[in-house]
């Protein structure tokens, strides 16, 4: 029976990071993945903001540069915003993180996929490569996504999440923006293009309880964009995830679990935006349990203040926001400008506009 310090569950940003600093610690660690390789299927437009340029300065990871964004209104006019950050391969990105990681000491496991956890035995059940082994750990990292296996086997309940669909398509002249397009037709999200040199994602983001086709719509914005000359007809490859938008969680630990990136619930629930804060907390997570282990009692309650006070103001008012904008979906108010200027960050309203109970 394999015994380790730690065990983490995930190796995306927040996985990675966390096993990296927990292993910097002098601590056994253990990551598991059920993917093949990390980093693939990329489920993500792959954007991050410019004070995340440190990580993408590994081999493959920088794609170019964004210096602003440009956002549609239901109207058709438009609104440009300084908004510098990177495009990145994503899978180079999230591959760099676990290659630090294994630097550092820790053991990565790759079709790795967890059956079962105990938090109170602290033993958790896998099957790598077809063969089931049972771990046994003294804390544990769940970086398992918005739909966390670990969350679930704690009984705690599902997030709530919007569906993703995206193409990645030839882009025929040069961008230096990201292009948001706020509309009725993708109720609960929006839609994006997002280029990478010659190439651009262009995907939406969509509450299937509102609308459970995705494809549809998407099709759409890509056959206008083609006639319109900004991007060629082939599709190059496809994509599509879930993006959790309900905010933190009201607890980011139990016992010797902790949570972080996504499964904490920490993706921005109006842009969908979670590569940054999942490094953030997967890094934080780390130390936590770092220090936990060394007999700080308080290190976990520290961390779930931590991320409070980071993120909680953010989320809770981007959370408040998807409440006004889910009463409006499907009536004719969706279609007013001033409707998605309280509702997108990049007008004046969303941050000053007091928000509608």
């Amino acid at each position: 029976m394999p015994s380790v310090d730690v065990l983490v569950v995930g190796l995306g940003p927040a996985g990675g990071s966390a096993a990296r600093v927990a292993a910097a610690e002098g601590l056994s660690v253990l990551g598991i993945d059920r993917r093949a390789v990390i980093g693939q299927p990329v489920q993500c437009a792959e954007f991050i903001p410019l004070p995340m340029g440190s990580y993408a300065r590994d081999p493959g990871v920088f794609s170019q540069p964004i210096r602003h964004m440009t956002t549609l209104l239901p109207s058709g006019a438009s609104q440009a915003s300084d908004f510098p950050g990177i495009m990145i391969d994503r899978a180079a990105f999230d591959q760099a993180i676990a290659a630090r990681a294994r630097a550092q000491g820790a053991t990565l496991w790759t079709d790795a996929m967890l059956l079962e956890v105990d938090p109170e035995a602290r033993r958790a059940r896998v099957r790598h490569k077809g063969q089931e082994q049972t771990i046994t750990f003294r804390a544990l990292v769940a970086a398992d996504g918005p739909h966390s296996p670990v969350a679930a086997q704690l009984g705690w309940p599902a997030l709530e999440i919007v569906q993703t669909r995206q193409y990645t398509v030839p882009l025929t002249q040069p961008r230096d923006d990201t292009v948001i397009w706020l509309s009725p037709d993708y109720p609960g999200g929006y839609a994006w293009l997002f280029p990478r040199e010659g190439q651009a994602n262009l995907g939406l983001g969509m509450d299937k309880t509102l609308a459970p086709d995705l494809k549809t719509p998407l099709d759409a914005l890509h056959r206008e964009l083609v006639q319109s000359g900004w991007v060629g007809e082939a599709i190059l490859s496809r994509t599509g995830g879930s993006i959790p938008v309900g905010g933190l969680r009201p607890r980011v630990f139990e016992g010797a679990v902790v949570f972080a990136g996504d499964a904490a619930g920490l993706t921005h629930p109006i842009t969908g935006g979670g590569i940054a804060p999942a490094v953030v907390s997967g890094e934080l997570a780390g130390e936590a349990v770092a220090a936990w282990l060394g007999g700080d009692e308080a290190a976990l309650a520290d961390y779930q203040e931590d991320l409070c006070d980071r993120y909680g103001p953010s989320l809770e008012r981007a959370v408040a926001r998807r409440r006004e904008l889910g009463r409006v979906w499907h009536r004719p108010e969706a279609r007013e400008d001033a409707v998605h200027r309280r509702g997108w960050i990049a007008f004046g309203e969303y941050f000053n506009d007091p928000i509608v109970q």
